[in-house]
């Protein structure tokens, strides 16, 4: 039996006896309290619905006026907060209205959003190493989000910034899937052509910008794949390019150049939902040139031989001499390039999360077809995998991102482009009447014999990334970023004995083989430290970190030649002769430490310093480590109080920057004493040869960056306009110096004390035309002008670069001769003899200088949306010259095709014409051609217009699928081009290959 001990118990009787005791005899003060229990707001559970009218918004704040109370929507739409009848509910949402709307008891509260184009000032924009409101930033950045990417039909994300940016220049170099991309940010920099490419950050991760093919095997494509065609554009969330020294500085040597910053999508709070887009469409050639008919072309042909005083045709002239239907007639560019490629394009993700945990796990299959003749295809799939978790007391942060690319192409051996041009219109038909290749009795060199050899390519690309942070007290943070990639590329290109006419007996000993393998595995890992502080109206943000990166690389290209059998052509077992044309292993680290300090006063004056020590293993000792910073200024006036209250200027800021950035892009082991093998083989041995001098010397190339800008919104920001000027110094140039040849070198790498400049204007305007809840339309405007010049280049005259370079020209020009007319009396073209010599040589008469960059280009985007419809479009212009199609052809006379003016030429003496006479065998007429198209008469205007994207989507209203949201969509790409040029692309670069396609998709979107 359990004894109660009253002892034990006693504390809690007595307290209960003396409360009891305090009631009975205190009822004022009982019914006091009674009264503050019972005035107390009585709380209760409301919930509701977010929409835009059509949609559920997933993600929206609701938060309580005047507490800290929050919560977010969900999945779809959906909220539930504990109130009290007299609150005030705010619902916040980007690039949407702020809504306020009072409890006034009820229990079910819908809200529908409008959207808000003017709210972009609050948009946080990412700068690298840390972010910033638009508003707040000192320096220039441009940005696209997944909204304007998600709406081209394209598999390079570089190809959807064409035309959206300010001061960023991008060019398609081919047609053919898997090809590669030119981009400029502001301009050209280092005399080097390989050293003008941007750094590439993807989710933190540096990305080598290196083409991973080689000339060798990549002949197709020019030598040139893009590295970022590993990346799937469906998996992007946002691009921020950074501009000026402000932006590009806390990154030191690698930032002369520009830093395109790709942000890949995570998982959003809410439900899990799944989403499946699968789209498809057909691509073409935009635009064929104007070539002769058969009747032309016969009659060019006759009246070339008998202006060369030829009766009887040769035996070669299979087109006059009746070896080929004189009837007969075939657009080969028609036949040859003007195929309908295949578009096919599924993408597949999972999301969601709560509050602490969000996941993200997409996959993505493409398929691209060509416009050649043949079964050939360019295939990728992608898995991208994002998760983020946040601590309960919000103190500890950890996020993950990862995707892995496979890239499978196969291509013909060579592009069809060139010969589409230059075969002869009645040239006979590609296949007998037995299907085979037809070689016309010999007399026909089919131009299907390349799809017997091949190009294919295997790409293997690996990207992830961890960053962990942890708040060691409320305004201190400490975070290390970790970051991996691998990447594993093997090309290869055949020729086939079959690629050769059967009669002339050439077998398999004579075919060819090229295999290039490139791997690349690199690791960073980059330790941070983040202070924010608020001091009345002062607030200062410190960042300091360093990096901490090493990058490996290998390359082998073979040649193997003679095989017993084509079957075997990919074993380099069964070549009688395999040669190592290259074998390069590389390896490059890299540290820094940098730092950035961020003052605002009162919201209105801000100034931002950064700095960056940097350290590479691509220069000697001494060299190896300098340091680069900027200084970056913003003064909002708007704020001031004298323009607070004003109702037509909503928004002003004037900022400025200055700074300087590096540029370390030479390749590694530039400064040493290299060797490289023969080859060959004496007394049993392989030599090496000395291919490289030793410079302890050479640094940094040094880019100095001054920026001015004006960033105005008028009536609340509906009217928004951002006027840019700057001017960059790119100075101690690291290029080859020539040596005399009695040193057994060339040259010598070495820092040059040449200085190259680039001034621009960039002009920004962005306008909401109309708005209201069903009907918005928008348009956003970028101009860039710039002006590249070389500024000096001490002994330029006597250097091997005097016929390359110009002082006060820019960096990409060319000297040709002047044409001046075709001569009435001899129909021979004529040019200027600049030093009056009576001759035309190339070392003194080719001094006119022609500059084939843009002298501006922009874009003009606008954006309709009424209700569940919505309509973008897109217009990129640019102004410049370029080589014309005078440069495509062979002489007019000859067994080629022309462009149909051609036949406005010279046929009688005193004929005033813009084109010399025909001629098949006339040396002085051959000669005379072979400088025109070396002249000021093969480059022309190439300006154009062109509807770069068009996009078309109705969103089905939710009701009509129940839980099930579904997008239809039809999308186009270089539709329409308006241009006066001569040729089949005023955009292309390189005129012998296939151009950038027309493309025109619809697709299906599934979200549930």
């Amino acid at each position: 039996m359990k004894i109660i001990s009253f002892y034990k118990g006693s504390s809690t009787f007595w307290c209960l006896i003396i409360i009891g005791f305090s009631l009975s005899h205190t009822p004022i003060l009982a019914n006091k309290l009674l009264r503050q229990i019972q005035s107390l707001p009585q709380q209760s559970q409301i919930s509701g619905t977010i929409t835009d009218g059509t949609y559920p918004l997933t993600g929206v704040t609701i938060t309580v006026k005047g507490q800290q109370k929050t919560v977010v929507s969900d999945f779809d739409g959906k909220f539930t907060i504990i109130v009290s009848p007299s609150d005030i509910l705010i619902f916040t949402y980007m690039g949407f209205k702020t809504v306020t709307m009072p409890v006034d008891g009820r229990s079910i509260i819908n809200i529908r959003m409008q959207e808000d184009a003017t709210t972009l000032q609050e948009v946080k924009i990412n700068a690298g190493y840390y972010s910033v409101k638009e508003k707040e930033r000192t320096g220039s950045i441009a940005k696209i989000t997944s909204k304007d990417i998600e709406k081209q039909p394209v598999t390079n994300v570089l190809a959807a910034m064409q035309g959206r940016m300010a001061g960023v220049n991008i060019t398609q170099t081919t047609g053919v899937p898997g090809g590669g991309f030119a981009i400029q940010i502001r301009g050209q920099n280092s005399l080097r052509s390989t050293g003008n490419d941007p750094l590439y950050i993807i989710d933190g991760i540096p990305y080598s910008s290196e083409s991973t093919g080689s000339s060798s095997t990549a002949s197709l494509l020019g030598g040139l794949t893009s590295p970022l065609n590993s990346l799937n554009p469906d998996t992007i969330e946002s691009v921020e390019v950074l501009k000026d020294a402000d932006a590009t500085a806390i990154y030191g040597s690698r930032g002369s150049n520009g830093v395109v910053l790709i942000t890949t999508k995570k998982g959003k709070i809410g439900k899990t939902h799944f989403t499946a887009n699968y789209s498809k469409g057909t691509g073409s050639v935009t635009r064929f040139m104007d070539l002769m008919n058969t009747e032309q072309y016969l009659a060019m042909r006759r009246e070339a031989y008998a202006n060369d005083g030829i009766t009887t045709y040769p035996r070669s002239a299979y087109d006059l001499n009746g070896a080929w239907d004189q009837n007969r007639y075939t657009d080969w560019q028609e036949e040859l390039t003007g195929g309908t490629a295949e578009y096919t394009d599924l993408n597949t993700s999972v999301s969601g999360g709560n509050s602490a945990t969000q996941f993200l796990m997409s996959g993505n299959f493409s398929k691209q077809t060509t416009v050649f003749p043949g079964d050939f295809r360019y295939k990728k799939g992608n898995i991208h995998v994002t998760a983020n978790h946040e601590s309960d007391n919000k103190k500890f942060r950890i996020s993950f991102s990862g995707g892995y690319t496979v890239q499978d192409n196969n291509q013909p051996y060579l592009d069809l482009t060139r010969e589409s041009r230059l075969l002869a219109p009645n040239a006979p038909s590609l296949y007998d009447v037995a299907g085979n290749l037809n070689w016309q009795n010999n007399t026909f060199t089919n131009p299907l014999r390349h799809l017997n050899g091949t190009y294919k390519a295997l790409t293997y690309d690996l990207l992830a990334n961890t960053v962990l942070s942890y708040n060691l007290f409320p305004n201190l943070e400490i975070k290390s970023a970790f970051g991996f990639t691998d990447l594993r590329h093997d090309e290869s290109s055949t020729a086939p004995s079959t690629i050769y006419n059967p009669s002339l007996g050439i077998g398999s000993d004579n075919s060819v083989l090229f295999l290039n393998t490139t791997n690349r595995q690199s690791w960073i890992v980059e330790p941070q430290l983040n202070w924010n502080k608020l001091y009345g109206k002062a607030k200062i943000s410190v960042l300091a970190g360093g990096t901490f990166q090493n990058r490996t690389g290998s390359q082998l290209v073979h040649q193997a030649l003679g095989f017993p059998s084509n079957s075997l052509i990919y074993n380099l077992a069964a070549a009688s002769n395999v040669t190592i044309t290259q074998n390069d292993e590389s390896e490059y680290r890299y540290q820094a430490f940098f730092g950035r300090t961020n003052l605002s006063w009162d919201d209105r004056y801000i100034l931002n310093l950064t700095g960056r020590r940097d350290g590479s293993s691509r220069f000697g000792p001494g060299k190896q480590f300098t340091t680069f910073g900027a200084v970056g200024a913003a003064w909002l006036f708007t704020n001031e109080k004298v323009l607070k209250e004003n109702r037509i200027l909503s928004f002003g800021k004037l900022r400025a920057s200055y700074g300087t950035t590096g540029n370390d892009q030479i390749g590694d082991y530039q400064f040493l004493d290299t060797y490289t093998t023969t080859g060959v083989a004496y007394d049993g041995v392989v030599g090496l040869l000395p291919s490289r001098l030793y410079n302890l010397a050479f640094g940094w190339e040094t880019n100095k960056k001054l920026e001015v800008a004006l960033e105005t919104g008028f009536l609340k920001d509906r009217i928004f306009f951002t006027a840019g000027w700057y001017s960059n110094r790119s100075s101690n140039q690291l290029v080859g110096i020539p040596l005399p040849g009695t040193t057994g070198f060339t040259s010598v790498q070495a820092n040059l004390d040449a200085t190259v400049e680039n001034r621009g204007l960039e002009l920004t305007l962005r306008t909401v035309n109309f708005q209201n809840n069903d009907f918005t339309w928008t348009t956003n405007l970028n101009f860039s002008s710039s002006k590249n010049k070389l500024v000096s280049f001490p002994g330029l005259e006597a250097s091997t670069y005097r016929n390359q370079f110009v002082i006060g020209q820019p960096l990409n020009i060319v000297k040709v001769y002047h044409f001046t007319k075709v001569d009435p009396a001899t129909g021979i073209y004529q040019f200027e003899d600049v030093n009056g010599d009576g001759e035309i040589n190339e070392t003194d008469d080719k001094q006119t200088v022609k500059d084939l960059n843009p002298k501006f280009f922009g874009g003009l985007q606008n954006q309709l949306k009424y209700k569940q419809f919505q309509f973008d479009f897109l217009f990129q212009f640019v102004r410049q010259e370029n080589y014309n199609a005078n440069t495509t052809f062979n002489m007019p006379g000859t067994r080629s095709n022309q462009l149909a003016s051609t036949t406005n030429h010279w046929q009688n003496a005193g004929d005033v014409s813009p084109h010399q006479m025909y001629s098949a065998t006339n040396g002085v007429v051959r000669t005379a051609y072979f400088n025109y198209t070396e002249s000021d008469a093969s480059i022309s205007d190439a300006s154009y217009i062109r509807l770069k994207n068009i996009a078309f989507t109705y969103d089905v209203p939710q009701k009509w699928l129940n839980k099930v949201r579904c997008r239809l969509s039809l999308t186009g790409q270089n539709l329409l081009t308006f241009t006066n040029y001569k040729g089949a692309d005023p955009e292309f670069k390189i005129y012998d290959y296939l151009p950038p396609l027309k493309v025109v998709t619809a697709g299906l979107q599934f979200t549930f």
